[in-house]
């Protein structure tokens, strides 16, 4: 991988996890490639990933009962045909990773032979999790990158957020194509314009819109707020996933305790020790992540308690050690020792279900612009994401939008007519604080208001103090020099709008949105589907 120098590219891709480095290997060798990291390169939720990759690898398993498991948990409203295309798919994305030096975690069969380690999480009516411990992300994503840094034609841009794309309407040109985007150097805030053929948005998702999260501080949502101002359509943004159990420790910043735990027999608890998921369904600790996150929730409120508990001292120490040595590592750094006593547990927003509109190959509704993995919306997960689908539909996703790319290369794009950023008519602001203000009334208002558990009065009230947030962060960003905080904040504000209006247009409960005031599910599904130049 080279060190930064020009400034155009046959491809632009912003994001470094899994999803964007699955596309860059699969670019051909002749293209010039930039990658955009908003920090350090591998930061970012993909790194993080505990649970593992969804796949079919199994005698016992079949294509089918893992589609099936997959419209199960997405309650009416996953596309049927992307279901199969990722599915399918699953076997050769996990041969690849292996050639990359992947190291899965094996065991040894009653025949003497080793296999791969299958575990079973939430949805799942098999063991098909294919796992690196419990830092399955941090193995994939550190395998990834020994590969793209071989790969020719790869400038890796860090410390870089983008601010806006750049399209050819905006250049006096009849049609509308995505030219380019201009982009921060965080560390010196000068900003550069980076001309290409094709850019591809693999920013994430959304969680940081939420006072509680399990992402890293990259989730703010930049994906999505660029393409619905650059004119995509966004959908089903109302379906926000919340992990069920992240840590409760004042010191450990909500860290996620893997699915895969409960998937190897641990139980959730009241404070007292009684287990209550049985409850609720009778799949227990496996049922869907809505479901328990939302036995969770009722249970903290009905008892005005801040946690729960979840319990696998009752298993083998070696099993607990070997499985989930960082979880048992972090834990122990805060003072649980999982292998003798149960651990606090909350949600916290995990997954962005909904987001940026594409086809099959990743292709937005802007010509030249791309979406894949969380920031996307494909109809995979529906209403409800199922655990570790997510990491297959990034590398499924992003070696189908590597081809399309391939196959429709637009040729150059025109280099020299984009103008560079205007700074001119703005200022430093002495007034950092309102963005903190700003920033801390947001993400608290969506928690309180857009969580887990609505109702419309909620929404309505969030509706109203975002709007004033809109025309605050806005007069602020027009006037001011602009920074990460200021853009984050200003993606931020624009997706709890969406999210806010997807949520109001569905007037019932499913999946992951849970209405009072709309308990019972429509009998026919429908997309929530946000247009821009319908939205009022």
């Amino acid at each position: 991988m080279s060190k930064p120098s020009n400034t155009h590219f046959d491809v632009v891709i912003i994001g470094s996890g899994a999803a964007g480095m699955t596309l860059a290997l699969n670019l051909p060798d002749d293209y010039s490639i930039a990658m955009l990291c908003k920090e350090a390169p591998l930061e970012g939720s993909s790194y993080y990933a505990q649970g593992g990759v969804a796949a079919v690898l199994d005698d016992y398993d079949s294509v089918e009962a893992h589609i099936k498991d997959t419209l199960i948990a997405g309650d009416g409203l996953c596309n049927p045909e992307t279901v199969a295309f990722v599915v399918e798919q699953s076997s050769s994305i996990i041969d690849w990773l292996v050639t990359l030096g992947v190291d899965f975690d094996t065991r040894i069969n009653s025949q003497g032979l080793a296999e791969f380690h299958l575990t079973q999480e939430g949805g799942h009516s098999h063991r098909r999790v294919i796992h690196a411990a419990d830092a399955t992300g941090r193995e994939i994503t550190e395998r990834l990158a020994e590969a793209l840094d071989q790969k020719p034609g790869v400038t890796i841009f860090s410390d870089r957020i983008a601010i806006d794309l750049i399209t050819s309407d905006q250049l006096g040109e009849s049609s509308k194509v995505c030219r380019g985007v201009y982009t921060l150097d965080i560390n010196t805030t000068k900003i550069q314009t980076l001309s290409c053929s094709n850019v591809v948005l693999a920013t994430g998702g959304a969680s940081k819109v939420y006072l509680y999260t399990s992402n890293p501080d990259t989730a703010s949502g930049d994906g999505i707020a660029m393409a619905w101002r650059a004119g995509c359509r966004v959908g089903n943004l109302e379906f926000n996933q919340f992990h069920p159990t992240c840590l409760y420790h004042p010191k450990a910043k909500s860290f996620l305790i893997s699915e895969a735990l409960r998937g190897e027999g641990a139980r959730l608890l009241l404070p007292d020790g009684t287990p209550f998921m049985e409850q609720f369904d009778p799949r227990g600790e496996l049922a869907s992540r809505d479901i328990v996150a939302r036995a969770i929730d009722f249970e903290m409120k009905r008892l005005g308690c801040d946690y729960v508990l979840l319990d696998i001292s009752h298993q083998d120490d070696a099993l607990i050690q070997n499985h989930f040595p960082n979880i048992y590592k972090r834990c122990l750094a805060h003072g649980f020792d999982i292998t003798k006593e149960p651990i606090p547990i909350v949600p916290a927003a995990h997954y962005t279900c909904g987001g940026v509109v594409t086809n099959q190959a990743g292709q937005t509704d802007l010509p030249g612009l791309y979406a894949i993995g969380e920031v996307s919306y494909t109809g995979l997960h529906g209403a409800n994401r199922m655990a570790s689908n997510s990491l297959l539909e990034c590398m499924v996703y992003g070696r189908a939008a590597a081809e399309a790319i391939a196959t429709q290369h637009r040729g150059p794009a025109p280099k020299n007519h984009i103008p560079d950023w205007d700074a001119s008519q703005v200022s430093r602001s002495g007034e950092d604080v309102i963005l903190a203000h700003n920033w801390e009334e947001l993400r608290r208002l969506m928690w309180d208001y857009v969580g887990i558990v609505r109702s419309n009065r909620r929404l309505l009230r969030a509706q109203r103090r975002i709007s004033l947030l809109q025309q605050e962060i806005n007069d602020y960003y027009a006037n001011h020099t602009i920074n990460r905080d200021l853009l984050e904040l200003r993606n931020l504000v624009q997706v709890a709008e969406l999210i806010v209006s997807s949520a109001l247009q569905r007037k019932e409960s499913r999946g992951l949105h849970y209405n009072l005031d709309y308990p019972v599910s429509l009998e026919t599904p429908r997309e929530t589907i946000l247009t821009p130049h319908n939205y009022a």
